[in-house]
């Protein structure tokens, strides 16, 4: 079944605890460490635009590629809100296209995970490459193995809100490395039943010396790691990372 349908209708209702301002936060403080303080940004994995709202308020040209439709139709609607000029493109992001290069793309909220096979993701890395400009930036976090072994796999999460409710249970299948989240949906109807619906997703846990890899043999240049939540030293506990890199092949102009 295709992910981020149904639940694409409830997904920023459940995720209103998200720390998108201090994502956004963060992702400045990055660029700015490269001078990168507007100019055009690929937000990759935009899911319903929060983050891309909250950056092309701080200034930066936005553009979102998802390939889930439902999600960008929200992400529409909340630029048709902010008048905020960002080109929104439904593209899978082990393919997508751009009209020329940009000076940063960001990816977070584990959009990185969603790509289960090593191969996939450095053709996604070397995409990243290809349309950065030179020496531009790529800041992105991935969930690691470890969170996926140790913290949430094979648990089952609960949430219930006046006009909807949700059940996610994990099964970790430690061979593969993968994830897999069912997420059963209810959604209160106007005549005051309730729909269900189901989804299923899969996520794969990488390690950073994975991610490393995969990211020199696309031609980037890794430049630092930290803990997503500590924004310190990565352990081996660390369950969210951040990962900065730079683009090193094109000529200066």
């Amino acid at each position: 079944m295709e992910t981020y349908t149904d639940f694409a209708g409830v997904y920023d209702i459940f995720m209103d605890e998200t720390p998108y301002e201090r994502w956004s936060d963060t992702v400045c403080e990055v660029l700015a460490r490269y001078q990168i303080t507007d100019g055009l940004v690929l937000d990759l994995g935009c899911g319903t635009g929060t983050l891309t709202e909250l950056l092309a308020a701080r200034g930066y040209d936005m553009i979102g590629i998802d390939n889930a439709g439902e999600m960008l139709g929200r992400a529409m609607a909340k630029r048709d809100e902010s008048g905020h000029d960002i080109l929104y493109l439904c593209q899978d992001m082990r393919e997508f296209e751009l009209y020329g290069t940009v000076r940063a793309v960001v990816s977070l909220c584990d959009s990185i995970n969603y790509i289960l096979e090593e191969e996939q993701l450095a053709g996604v890395f070397a995409l990243v490459n290809n349309y950065l400009d030179p020496g531009g930036i790529f800041f992105f976090d991935f969930n690691t193995e470890y969170k996926y072994r140790e913290v949430i796999g094979d648990a089952t999460i609960a949430e219930n809100r006046e006009t909807c409710s949700f059940i996610w249970e994990n099964y970790y299948h430690e061979a593969q490395r993968i994830n897999e989240y069912d997420l059963t949906v209810f959604t209160k109807e106007a005549d005051g039943r309730f729909r269900r619906a189901v989804e299923t997703h899969y996520q794969r846990g990488y390690t950073l010396a994975e991610i490393k890899a995969l990211l020199s043999r696309a031609g980037l240049v890794f430049v630092e790691a930290m803990d997503a939540d500590t924004r310190d030293m990565v352990t081996s506990v660390s369950e969210r990372i951040y990962v900065t890199a730079r683009e090193a092949g094109k000529c200066q102009i």
